[in-house]
């Protein structure tokens, strides 16, 4: 069976996805389900993820055209007009209910990018609140090719000090009550999405080589555990994350980078290290005002990364 389907990316035929080797990601129980009007009228909420596209920022085979577009998940003050262009606001909604905050599009420096603040616009939700799948399926609907995250996080290494930079590689899930995948059912077919390697191994090169450039302290990979939250772990939890090879902890990234390898979006993250969280004996227990204290200090150097880092993603597109 072959679907035609018309889309910004131009005119293409799709074998099924389950006869397909080249469809290794296809949301057919939503195209199904609950979107088969709309997923003609905004686009194609479709996803073709190859072994070459989730190993590289690069044109995905298969594709005419390609017009490379990023999301960016957080990056506050990216919006600045000083440097943030052709601006434009969509409220939005999915099957999965509404994202998180309305999505900002525009330009910066020569490339198109939609921004969304994972927590919304006043940090009013939890990190067992945020709609993951909502914010993750509004960003493929615009077509966005990349995400770019960034995110607050504890070091579990002496060595990751307060404000340093982690491009991590890893995560580790000890989330309990996430909405995880856009596969819940398997009655049109079992659907085992590959998470070796989650994070973008070129995006993640760019990143590390932008960041040290601008003279950033960072580090070119780390494990990061991602706990359900909002509470702060307990002494006991924070050395059995240690003991796991945990680099970092946080709240948010293992279900956001699992769902982006799902929608077939090429995904890399930026973390910031703000506290130690509770295993150190020689330092305080993490609070919630020192995360803030040291993540404003620092976030000047997290968005300059994020605007220098945009070029060179699309020169190598």
């Amino acid at each position: 069976m072959f679907i035609q389907i018309t889309t910004g990316l131009g005119l293409f035929s799709l074998a099924s996805p389950f006869s397909s080797p080249l469809c290794e990601n296809y949301f057919w129980k939503d195209f199904e389900a609950k979107n088969s009007a709309r997923f003609i009228r905004h686009n194609a909420f479709l996803t073709i993820t190859t072994k070459r596209a989730r190993s590289t920022f690069r044109k995905p085979p298969g594709l005419e055209s390609f017009m490379l577009k990023i999301g960016i998940i957080g990056g506050s003050g990216l919006d600045d007009p000083t440097f943030f262009s052709d601006a434009r606001q969509l409220e939005i909604d999915t099957p999965y209910g509404k994202p998180s905050s309305p999505l900002k599009m525009g330009t910066i420096n020569g490339t198109e990018v939609v921004i969304l603040a994972r927590h919304g616009n006043r940090h009013q939700l939890s990190p067992s609140q945020v709609n993951f799948r909502a914010n993750i399926f509004a960003l493929k609907e615009q077509e966005v090719t990349h995400i770019l995250a960034t995110t607050a996080c504890g070091s579990l290494k002496a060595e990751i000090g307060r404000g340093d930079l982690i491009i991590v590689d890893q995560f580790i899930d000890f989330t309990k009550r996430r909405k995880n995948t856009f596969h819940e059912s398997f009655e049109n077919g079992a659907q085992h999405t590959p998470m070796a390697e989650p994070f973008n191994a070129d995006m993640r090169k760019a990143l590390y080589e932008t960041s040290v450039e601008l003279g950033f302290k960072t580090h070119n990979k780390g494990t990061v555990i991602t706990i359900e939250g909002p509470r702060f772990s307990t002494k006991a939890e924070s050395l059995m994350f240690k003991a796991w090879g945990g680099d970092v902890i946080n709240m948010s990234v293992a279900t956001e980078a699992a769902l982006a390898n799902e929608a077939g979006i090429l995904y890399a993250v930026v973390a910031m290290s703000t506290d130690y969280d509770c295993w150190k004996e020689d330092e305080d227990p993490v609070t919630w005002e020192e995360i803030l204290k040291v993540f404003n200090s620092n976030a000047a150097n997290v968005k300059s990364l994020l605007i220098n880092v945009l070029p060179k993603i699309r020169e190598r597109a």
